[in-house]
């Protein structure tokens, strides 16, 4: 085979490359604006429906490219000025042969594939165009599912005892001066729907330990039965921490034993677990509709994180007279399928203002408990999207937050990461000298003093390029280190799937430890108590000198060393840094130029969603 044949070949076997895609969709899929299954699927769809026009397969295949980048819809008469670009090489969306808005429009509705508005009766065809937004027919019905459900949901609780709550409120935030806390809880009992919002550190599962006691009194003040109550949340790590943290404030606080001992009780569950699995389908669960699920309480926490799809599902099958309440914070990155449903709702109470029924039923905590002033007041200007507010920030706490103000991408400059190998390499020995010494839990403390984050996973700036670069360094401080062997002691762990038969889940951390006989034992943490297992009964694991931003959501570190992409960098967002800045609880070592912080600040993620819309319009 020739060289130019076997080029020939690489092309052909592209897997972004529709081969047998011509007009529209081959020249949109040749500039990587949509992917061969873009492509594929758009093309089925017409087939089936018998519409072979391609202003039509063209529509149809940004409406299935929309959701996998997070959109619920796509707005046709924007799309030419909005579309992102997914390839890392710049395409000149100008040049492509868009439709004229008008036309466009009119080919969709006018075809077979499309029903056009709430009302159309043609409920079987495979897109929806509302005005020019065109939807995928399985997400226009969640959508608005959702947004009858919440709607349905946002109503005064029944049975409240006022005399029961008011005692508890002044019992239970006797000496607590946060009153968003305090009237969280209160609308908790209050209301159905309820929503804890406010950032790391606000106190969000303090409140929900506090929200779980209240109901306990009013169920026994009103029919003495206790409350079944549910704990749930997107991720195995994320519901793990649920747990203990409800466990950890239940032991201090001021009720009888009756609901401390409920509160101890709780086991906190994966969404997909509460909703139980259903055989051969991941999009449908055994309770729904239909089933509802058994619980007074469903409690969701990390919420920023559920996707439209599921959250769907879990709305249809909570009881109608049971209680939703769902924590978490909106300036998180979301969920990387369909929708922004924490901001969406958040955002909805806020632009309707009080006394509308969602609003009743949301608190945003504001007040910070757990980092300094310095961090506190850079994550507070990176929400507002104020650009100068975050650079004064970074350059006002010196003794707190640390800012290498440069790109990574500069000639030269990896050279003066001086504070960034220093604490690294310092971070590492702490964990392997207590490792060598068989102090399991020392050596998961030391693995939570000091994290690195990456924005990428792979690239010169991504998580893969800099875990070579600390095992490099490790080896030059402690030259006696064999990195080379499969489970050397004092390797971190990040678990990447979850195990339910040793308890441990995606997200997790641990280190491999020198056992007293001799042998190796990998080490985790679960509700204070150490977990060992055997290396070799250890699922997929990573080496975890640095991790991404998004999969350290849910956790927190004594110092967080953030590298931030250059500008150009599709994914720089303002959730990535606020998300990345609020990892840190004392001290914040930011890497990246003030074009990159400003950058971020001033480019939220865009995501295209009407759920806000017909959570508190009045027409919905």
């Amino acid at each position: 085979m020739t060289a130019a044949a076997g080029a020939d070949s690489r092309d052909w076997f592209d897997a972004g490359r529709a081969c047998a895609a011509t007009g529209l969709l081959g020249r949109f899929n040749d500039a990587e604006l949509l992917t061969a299954a873009d492509v594929h699927v758009a093309g089925r769809l017409a087939e089936l429906g018998g519409d072979d026009g391609e202003a039509v397969k063209l529509a149809a295949a940004f409406a299935v490219r929309g959701p996998r980048l997070g959109h619920v819809f796509v707005d046709l008469a924007t799309l030419r000025d909005t579309a992102a670009v997914e390839s890392e090489e710049p395409v000149d969306l100008s040049s492509l042969p868009w439709p004229t808005p008008d036309r466009w429009l009119a080919e969709v509705a006018a075809s077979r594939l499309t029903a056009v508005g709430e009302e159309d009766p043609h409920a079987d065809r495979p897109l929806r165009l509302l005005g020019s937004r065109l939807y995928l027919d399985r997400y226009w019905r969640e959508e608005r599912a959702v947004a009858a459900d919440l709607r349905a949901m946002a109503t005064p609780a029944p049975d409240v005892s006022a005399a029961a709550l008011a005692a508890g409120l002044a019992r239970l935030f006797a000496d607590d001066t946060d009153e968003g806390q305090r009237r969280a809880a209160a609308a908790a009992v209050r209301r159905r729907l309820a929503v804890v919002a406010g950032g790391p550190g606000t106190g969000k599962t303090t409140t929900v330990a506090r929200i779980v006691a209240l109901l306990d009194e009013q169920a026994r003040a009103c029919n003495g039965r206790p409350p079944l109550v549910a704990l749930a949340a997107p991720t195995g790590k994320a519901a793990a921490r649920l747990q203990e943290a409800v466990h950890a404030e239940a032991a201090g606080l001021a009720v009888a034993e009756g609901t401390r001992e409920l509160l101890l009780s709780l086991r906190a569950s994966t969404l997909h677990r509460l909703l139980g699995a259903r055989r051969g389908t991941h999009s449908r669960f055994a309770h729904d509709r239909d089933n509802r699920l058994p619980h007074d309480v469903v409690i969701v926490d990390e919420t920023s994180m559920v996707p439209l799809s599921l959250m769907s599902r879990l709305v249809e099958a909570v009881r109608a007279d049971a209680r939703l309440v769902l924590v978490g914070d909106p300036g998180q990155l979301a969920s990387i399928e369909a929708g922004v449903v924490l901001a969406d709702i958040v955002g909805a109470g806020e632009a309707a203002g009080s006394g509308h029924p969602i609003a009743e039923g949301i608190v945003v905590l504001e007040r910070v408990h757990r980092y300094g002033g310095g961090i506190a007041a850079l994550a507070q200007a990176i929400r507002r999207g104020d650009g100068d507010g975050a650079v004064r920030s970074l350059r006002g706490a010196p003794g707190e937050v640390t800012w290498l103000a440069y790109e990574l991408d500069a000639p030269g400059r990896l050279a003066e990461l001086g504070v960034v190998r220093e604490r690294s390499v310092a971070a590492a020995r702490a964990v392997l000298a207590a490792a060598r010494a068989g102090a399991g839990s020392e050596a998961l403390r030391e693995l939570g003093r000091f994290r690195l984050l990456c924005a990428h996973r792979r690239g010169p700036h991504g998580v893969s390029e800099w875990t070579s670069r600390v095992r490099e360094w490790l080896s030059d401080a402690e030259p006696d280190l064999d990195l080379e062997q499969r489970d050397p002691i004092g390797r971190p762990l990040l678990v990447t799937e979850n195990d339910y038969e040793l308890g441990l889940y995606n997200g997790d951390t641990g280190v491999i430890v020198q056992g007293a006989d001799g042998r190796a034992s990998a080490v985790f943490e679960r509700g204070g108590e150490l977990l060992r297992f055997s290396p070799l009964r250890l699922g997929p694991v990573d080496t975890v000198y640095a991790m991404t931003i998004h999969k350290s959501q849910g956790s927190q570190f004594d110092t967080a060393a953030v590298l931030l992409p250059s500008p150009t960098s599709p994914i720089l967002t303002r959730e990535l840094l606020y998300t990345a800045v609020t990892r840190a609880r004392r001290r914040l070592i930011l890497v990246g130029g003030e074009a990159a912080v400003r950058t971020a600040v001033e480019r939220p993620v865009t995501r295209a969603s009407g759920l806000g819309e017909r959570l508190w319009s009045p027409a919905a």
